[in-house]
């Protein structure tokens, strides 16, 4: 008798919660990193994440949790994304919260880039040229060298191709540790790092930023959590389009909070950023099925 199907509906639900969360966030990183020293902010993101996540870790899997499998490669993982997250953070600085998010969708495509060279993955003509084109709808948000944000909008760009490094590790090591103890190791290494930096640029918050630093912590946690418990019996392809929800709340939140709203070009660049994403996705997806129809 086959297995019970999943239904995808409380994943699809998560997704959104996370992608809803995870602005919260952006947004608070946004307002410290104007008047506060942007390797303190980063600094102030990593090691609340890791407060908080330790003893869930911990709790879950004892002290075996503080040394996971493959530590080079979560070494190397954690050091991406703390560069994804300190570009990122830089970015914010001049740009709205959803032109820098949108900007970060580029990962996927620039994961699909070098997934051959990576994880030795092949990929054909097609999806080339859809990641191809969702990198001119990211150069269509960032406009590098224009008279609006200038070469800072450059940053979002980086912290999109840290990123997709990062993924790429990922990918690479699953199912090697815990999702929460990766988590719980990828914050306390870019924790550790960025405490060397703090003699250099610390600058004392008022009670109001001391608490949005701390905040940063559980909101990136319950994020990045919602999508982890969001992947557990789902298919990634089938949550991925969900995940482009964050370009939208994130114009709502950095309106609500900034005053900012993405021009139109912003929304042309993102929805070339979206198709391409959604047409790699799903060739993913389709070529999935079809290896699995043929079979060994």
């Amino acid at each position: 008798m086959p297995p019970q199907a999943v239904s995808p509906v409380p994943g699809i639900v998560m997704v959104l919660a996370a992608m809803s969360v995870l602005p919260l966030s952006d947004v608070t990183a946004k307002y410290l990193a104007l008047s506060l020293p942007l390797l303190q902010v980063a600094w102030a993101r990593y090691f609340f994440h890791f407060i908080f996540t330790l003893p869930i870790a911990l709790a879950a899997h004892g002290t075996r949790a503080l040394w996971p499998h493959a530590p080079r490669m979560q070494l190397l993982r954690g050091a991406l994304l703390m560069l994804s997250t300190i570009c990122f953070y830089a970015g914010l600085r001049r740009l709205p919260v959803a032109d820098s998010v949108a900007v970060l969708f580029v990962a996927p495509l620039a994961v699909t880039v070098l997934a051959p060279f990576a994880l030795g993955e092949r990929v054909g003509i097609r999806r080339y040229t859809a990641a191809a084109i969702g990198f001119v709808g990211a150069l269509v948000i960032i406009r590098p060298g224009g008279a609006t944000y200038g070469w800072h909008a450059l940053f979002p760009m980086m912290s999109g191709l840290s990123y997709a490094g990062y993924i790429l590790i990922t990918r690479r090591i699953a199912g090697t540790a815990p999702a929460v103890v990766s988590l719980g190791f990828t914050a306390l290494i870019g924790a550790g790092a960025l405490t060397a930096t703090l003699p250099f640029v610390w600058q004392w918050p008022t009670l109001g930023q001391a608490a949005c630093m701390v905040a940063m912590g559980p909101l990136a946690l319950g994020g990045h959590y919602l999508l982890i418990r969001a992947h557990e019996g789902v298919a990634a392809s089938l949550l991925a389009p969900f995940q482009y929800w964050q370009i939208v709340s994130s114009a709502a939140v950095g309106f609500a909070v900034f005053g900012d709203f993405p021009d139109r070009w912003t929304w042309i660049g993102s929805a070339i950023l979206i198709a391409s994403g959604l047409y790699v996705t799903l060739r993913e997806r389709q070529l999935a099925l079809r290896a699995k129809a043929v079979g060994p």
